[in-house]
């Protein structure tokens, strides 16, 4: 980031290296850097379509003045609707080089709320893959502020497709100004409790995003990098982007399944993979990995929930050549926060269940329900503090400050700090349940459930109780052809963990409920349970 006479600067999202005496302050460099240093890379591949850096940076230039001749102005929002794709990143940067912001739109949700979020942003151009052109048809007559559609896949007669719309414009390079504080892109929390809040993040943001990861990003223009998490996720933008940053060559899916990457892993001989721990368990899962050559991945990370104990050393032991990184952070933090290097992954060192260490530039501390410091190895809620930390919840200024107190964001995680400084995270501070005035977190118990040999998946709710207010239930996924009665399941608990942390029930379920970063949907699982209640806890 710092060499010699040379100093990072920002412009339209990445990072590029220039003298000093010229300076700029927009986020889309790296397209441009990389266009002019490296013009015939391939910078991405989807679904046989591959696209130069040169390409990139080119196609880039086209949607900024598409944007800008549509009438969007500087901190106009511009929504994206639509699955993995490389038209994404097409989108992304020449939103970055018109001063656009980028509103991820999440897939999975109901009409009603797709409304919402476009509502509540004032998406003015719509970007909509071809899996939600009906959907979108449905709620636009709710949506006044959308006067444009895309059609990412063409195919709509109504509405210009994206190929069409970017053509059309010329490749000329806007080199509009922009500041460390401007949007450049907004995500909305799951709203798991009342509506999905807008997450601001800004050029600033992401600068210390790349800083962060100088830890643990050790990329370069020969990796192949696998982008497969939901584009309207941190992560999956997060991936991109840094690939990018670092010249590589990215490989970006359409879905997360499982065959398909083990399929790519050996095709394109993948180095990186972000995955999440729900989907390196279906990989594990997979009868065709023991056939499949993994030699090429020398970088898994994971991240966006807690893995079992056993699935990482099942995964360890399966990608040998691979070193291991766990990465912790939120929306809110834009996705940086902690990370879990290679080497603390020896089971040796008794850290695998910890999300690591701060990163560079971020401070963290676990503190009380008054905000004082817990002493080391006491569990309380983690608070950051960091550039990363987002400008704020979009229209939003009571959440805002809420969550964000003297500069510390307070995540809604509870965890702790062992005598090393290695911060270990129970679960969403939410999730805990309190038993007999004990306080018992989800994923310690699913931790120890997964040791056993049926168990394919797993989770740990809370349910009421007469006598304890809450008791511990299990709901197991038990693997093909496995069997498995509540009993032994209890039994083989007792052996791995404290007796109140034990289930005092097992119920089986065909598939666990996740959402798209593959954290579990408690609050479906737990519904069922408290039907007829006023509230979720007892």
């Amino acid at each position: 980031l710092h060499a010699g006479a040379n100093r990072m600067y920002a412009i339209g999202g990445l990072v590029a290296v220039r003298p000093r005496a010229k300076r700029c302050t927009r986020w889309a460099a790296r397209t441009r850097a990389q266009a002019a240093t490296r013009p015939d890379a391939v910078a991405q591949v989807f679904e046989g379509r591959e696209t130069t850096y040169g390409e990139l940076d080119r196609r880039a230039s086209q949607v900024a003045q598409a944007l800008i001749a549509d009438g969007c102005k500087p901190d106009a929002r511009i929504g994206f609707m639509g699955k993995g794709s490389d038209r994404y990143f097409e989108m992304l940067y020449g939103a970055f080089k018109a001063k656009a912001v980028v509103v991820g739109v999440n897939w999975r949700l109901a009409a009603p709320e797709v409304a919402y979020v476009l509502n509540d942003s004032r998406t003015e151009i719509l970007f909509v893959g071809a899996e939600f052109y009906d959907l979108v048809e449905k709620v636009l007559p709710e949506c006044p502020t959308v006067r444009k559609v895309i059609a990412l896949d063409g195919g709509r007669n109504d509405w210009q497709s994206f190929d069409d719309w970017r053509d059309a414009a010329k490749a000329e390079d806007p080199m509009l100004p922009a500041a460390p504080d401007d949007d450049v892109i907004q995500l909305y929390t799951s709203g798991t409790t009342g509506h999905p809040k807008g997450v601001q993040l800004t050029n600033a943001n992401y600068i210390s995003v790349f800083k962060q990861g100088t830890d643990w990003a050790n990329w370069s223009p020969d990796d192949v990098v696998l982008v497969c998490m939901p584009l309207f996720h941190v992560a999956g933008v997060n991936i991109g982007v840094l690939g990018n940053l670092y010249g590589c060559r990215n490989v970006i899916l359409k879905d997360v399944d499982p065959l398909v990457i083990l399929k790519l892993i050996e095709s394109e001989k993948l180095t990186v993979a972000f995955m999440v721990p729900a989907v390196i368990l279906f990989l594990l899962q997979q009868p065709s990995l023991a056939s499949t050559d993994v030699s090429s991945l020398r970088q898994i990370l994971y991240g966006a929930s807690p893995i079992a104990e056993d699935v990482l050393l099942r995964a360890q032991d399966t990608f040998k050549r691979a070193g291991f990184v766990q990465l912790y952070g939120l929306t809110e933090t834009s996705g940086g926060a902690t990370h879990l290097p290679p080497e603390a992954h020896d089971p040796a060192k008794g850290k695998l269940r910890s999300c690591g260490i701060p990163n560079p530039g971020m401070d963290i501390r676990v503190v009380d329900d008054k905000g004082e410091d817990v002493p080391t190895g006491e569990v309380g809620e983690i608070v950051i503090k960091g550039g990363s930390i987002m400008k704020g919840y979009w229209n939003r200024p009571e959440a805002t400050t809420d969550s964000i107190r003297d500069g510390w964001f307070y995540s809604g995680d509870a965890g702790f700090f062992d005598k090393d400084g290695y911060l270990f995270i129970h679960d969403r501070v939410k999730d805990m349940i309190v038993s007999g005035g004990e306080n018992i977190y989800p994923a310690e118990v699913e931790n120890a459930l997964f040791g056993h040999p049926a168990i394919a998946d797993a989770a740990v709710v809370g349910v009421p109780h007469e006598k304890w207010g809450e008791a511990v239930k299990a709901i197991v996924v038990l693997k093909p052809g496995e069997q498995a009665t509540p009993d032994e399941i209890i039994a083989f608990a007792k052996t791995r963990i404290a007796s109140y942390k034990v289930p005092k029930s097992v119920d089986f379920i065909e598939a666990l409920p996740r959402n798209p970063s593959g954290k579990i949907l408690r609050r479906e699982l737990r519904a069922p349970y408290w039907e007829g209640r006023e509230r979720m806890v007892n």
